[in-house]
């Protein structure tokens, strides 16, 4: 509960009646505003939702001439908003799982993967790095199998991610996130085997084209979930000097039976 403002009116005895009604009159109006108004001395309350209480009162002077009103507002704060998993606008079904992928911006805005609240691939995790990051998790028990980076810029790792991404067992959640660069060495084997997960865009893959792609093994998913999407680098629409700007994708996965 917030604070509160006086709101005086002096009228002759004889006309109380139309000084209460104008008192509520301005009242009524007050009580719709979105903004304070200074001239009468209201603290700011930008953040506030406002509820009105009527405390009016008569007071007679001696000479039996004037009436004083007196006002007080008193400010509610709204609720603050609830923090939804993953950090979701608003909350998913009790049964299904939230996730959110961004990809990285520039060379120190990391990667992150979220599944049910949990950052499974992030810099405070400490498990993301230039290249293709991959997290796999099971689906029916919601648990992580695997987090890997893939460096695909310097080093020949593409044949270990197509491994890696090949282990994944049947019925299996796979996230993957790009930071920095995520085709200079990828080869052919490993851009077959995210095709063959459902992907469109891995053969557009540029030189540091931000990506993001959710993929299922073993099971379909709903045709609305949000699954991938790609940012090529540009040197016109760059946010970031020579990177483009990052890009996500989140939703709601339906759980499978456990």
């Amino acid at each position: 509960m917030g604070g509160h403002s006086l709101l005086w009116g002096i009228f002759p005895t004889q006309e109380l009646n139309r000084g209460l009604r104008c008192c509520r009159w301005i009242l009524h109006h007050l009580s719709h505003l979105r903004s304070p108004l200074p001239l009468l001395g209201f603290a700011s309350t930008k953040s506030w939702d406002r509820q009105t209480a009527i405390h009016s009162q008569a007071v007679v002077s001696p000479d039996q001439y004037c009436v004083v009103l007196t006002v007080t507002f008193l400010f509610v704060a709204a609720p603050t908003p609830k923090r939804q998993k993953c950090d979701h606008w608003s909350p998913c079904p009790e049964d299904t799982y939230a996730y959110r992928l961004l990809s990285g911006g520039g060379r120190d805005k990391y990667a992150k993967i979220c599944f049910e609240d949990e950052m499974l691939i992030g810099e405070k995790t400490g498990n993301v790095a230039r290249g293709i990051n991959i997290a796999i998790v099971n689906y029916v028990t919601g648990k992580v199998i695997a987090t890997q980076y893939f460096d695909m810029y310097e080093g020949d790792n593409s044949g270990l991610m197509t491994k890696f991404i090949q282990s994944a067992p049947s019925k299996s959640l796979l996230f993957m996130v790009t930071h920095d660069d995520g085709s200079s060495r990828l080869k052919e084997d490993a851009k077959k085997a995210i095709e063959a997960l459902g992907s469109t865009e891995i053969r557009n893959m540029r030189f540091r084209s931000s990506w993001v792609f959710v993929a299922a093994k073993g099971f379909e998913l709903p045709a609305g979930i949000q699954r991938e999407k790609i940012n090529h680098s540009d040197d016109v629409k760059n946010r970031y000097s020579g990177w483009p700007a990052e890009i996500q994708v989140e939703g709601c996965i339906p759980k499978g039976p456990s």
